[in-house]
């Protein structure tokens, strides 16, 4: 392990230890998951401009990187499972997905549990999408091309979001970027187990006790707004998914892909070795995690299923 790496898993484990600690004081733990990507001053760097947004009783916020095209527009949905993680919390790190992908951001401070219980946060998510696909940073302008992304959570809420949004028979994104999504909560993950050992962030008993909290007591675990790896996928846009091979959640991504793929989604999944949760975040100190060493840096594994030629 590098000395960045090494860093990187100091801190999450130093932020696990805390939230631990601060189990009965929500709003300390939130301020707490806010501090997630700050393992370094560079981490925390913010090249871009940010708007203030809402639509209804919904904030969100613009994040535009210079360059980035306002007609390609990505909405992002924060992690922090479901019950935390805020606007602030991922400004630098948008930054940096809006330069990366040439488009503007627009993050969704969706309602949190467990004020609101499941499906509230998914209900804005949903709401938020559609607002984006006709208003851009400088108001009321149809998007050329829609993308939905999250990580953790928000991975989950990304998922949940596609999945409602075809149900609705609205126009779907053109693509969905998923990291290190939780998308099973009855906890059938090997990787629960076999990454208890190595994961410094998150304990495996988390998403059990997360179901009273998010999903309250009418919904079932396998419903596949809850558990995205429940839902039917066929006729969907390319899905993207990254974990780190650190992390209980690895499964939770494989298993995914495969589910996706066997019902004729394409679908790329990308596994980084030693990589711990929502790595992505630590950029620029974490080199892996950067853009510009991407021909430097590669996954672990990576495995693409091409939609199959029906007929």
């Amino acid at each position: 392990m590098n000395y960045s790496t090494e860093k990187v898993f100091d801190h999450l484990r130093s932020i696990a230890v805390r939230a631990f600690e601060l189990i009965h004081d929500l709003d300390a733990r939130r301020k707490l998951i806010d501090q997630y990507f700050c393992v370094h001053s560079s981490t925390s760097e913010i090249h871009g401009q940010w708007y203030p947004v809402r639509t209804g009783h919904i904030p969100m916020e613009w994040m535009v990187a210079n360059g980035a095209d306002p007609n390609r527009r990505i909405l992002y949905i924060h992690g922090g499972s479901w019950v935390s993680g805020s606007l602030a919390g991922y400004r630098a790190f948008l930054a940096r997905v809006s330069q990366a992908a040439g488009a503007v951001v627009l993050s969704v401070d969706y309602r949190l549990a467990p004020e609101h219980l499941f499906p509230a946060g998914l209900e804005d998510c949903v709401q938020a999408y559609q607002w984006m696909r006709e208003n851009g940073p400088d108001g009321k302008d149809p998007a050329g091309a829609t993308y939905l992304m999250g990580d953790s959570a928000g991975g989950n809420l990304a998922l949940a979001a596609l999945l409602k949004v075809k149900d609705s028979k609205l126009p779907l994104p053109g693509a969905v970027i998923a990291l290190s999504p939780a998308t099973d909560f009855t906890c059938g993950s090997p990787s629960l187990v076999s990454r208890a050992g190595v994961d410094p962030i998150i304990n495996p008993v988390i998403l059990p006790a997360l179901i009273p909290v998010y999903l309250g007591t009418n919904t079932q675990p396998t419903d596949p707004y809850a558990s995205p790896l429940f839902g039917n996928y066929s006729g969907m846009p390319p899905l993207l998914l990254q974990v780190g091979d650190a992390e209980v959640l690895l499964d939770d991504s494989t298993r995914l892909a495969e589910h996706t793929a066997a019902q004729g989604c394409e679908v790329t999944l990308e596994v980084w070795d030693g990589m711990p949760h929502v790595f992505q975040g630590f950029a620029p100190f974490l080199m892996v995690a950067g853009k510009e060493n991407s021909r430097l840096n590669s996954p672990l594994h990576t495995l693409k299923w091409p939609t199959p030629n029906i007929g």
